[in-house]
């Protein structure tokens, strides 16, 4: 695989193998591939609110759309001081979200945008590339919505490609490279899609999702 070429096919190639391409910084034109030895997941069935958490759903009036605004999404995701999306994945996020296969959910609150994730789909997978917040329940918001979304719609795999503090705590757990692709190959095959069903409310993502301390 030479990067000189790197495309949205060769994009969703590579993650139906279960790699994924990245730079050292938004400002390196090289990329690599990765390829985990331990897989971060986030199980569908599993997401974690916390007892704050469920308060600030319950007393604001918090919203969610798809693909709305999905060049804002991009953009703040990778307007950071250390980043791995470079000009030329963002460039292919963008190519893949005209193709209908790499999408965001934001998360608003009083008209306000709150928070976002974006990722790729590949029949029943979701690929989290990234996530941003304007508030410190910004990103916890938009992944609630997401995972309850993702169930309704039918998948069975979120992948987070990495696991950290923040995403263990909602429920993130770590498999092993040869699970996780097993999984995968399963969940590819799913005929699915993240506009099938209508994006659920905050008593439902209440109501489906369970709390922790």
């Amino acid at each position: 695989m030479t990067f000189g070429a790197m495309s949205p096919q060769l994009m969703l190639n590579a993650y139906a193998k279960g790699i994924f391409p990245m730079a050292d910084t938004a400002a390196d034109p090289e990329l690599f591939w990765v390829d985990p030895k331990r897989r971060g997941i986030l199980p569908l069935d599993r997401f974690h609110i916390s007892r704050s958490m469920r308060r600030f759903l319950q007393r604001n009036s918090i919203t969610a759309t798809l693909n709305t605004n999905f060049d804002v999404v991009l953009f703040q995701c990778a307007n950071r001081a250390e980043t791995w999306i470079n000009s030329t994945l963002h460039r292919n996020y963008k190519e893949l979200h005209e193709l209908g296969r790499c999408h965001s959910l934001e998360v608003w609150q009083d008209g306000a945008l709150l928070g976002g994730v974006f990722g790729i789909t590949i029949g029943g997978v979701f690929c989290g590339e990234s996530m941003f917040s304007n508030n410190a329940n910004g990103s916890k918001s938009a992944l609630a919505f997401l995972t309850t979304h993702l169930s309704n719609c039918g998948f069975s795999l979120f992948d987070t490609q990495f696991i950290t503090d923040h995403l263990r705590s909602l429920g993130a757990v770590e498999v092993s490279r040869a699970a996780y692709k097993i999984h995968l190959a399963y969940a590819i095959a799913m005929p699915v899609s993240i506009t099938s069903q209508p994006l659920p409310n905050c008593q439902s993502v209440l109501q489906r999702n369970t709390q922790t301390s």
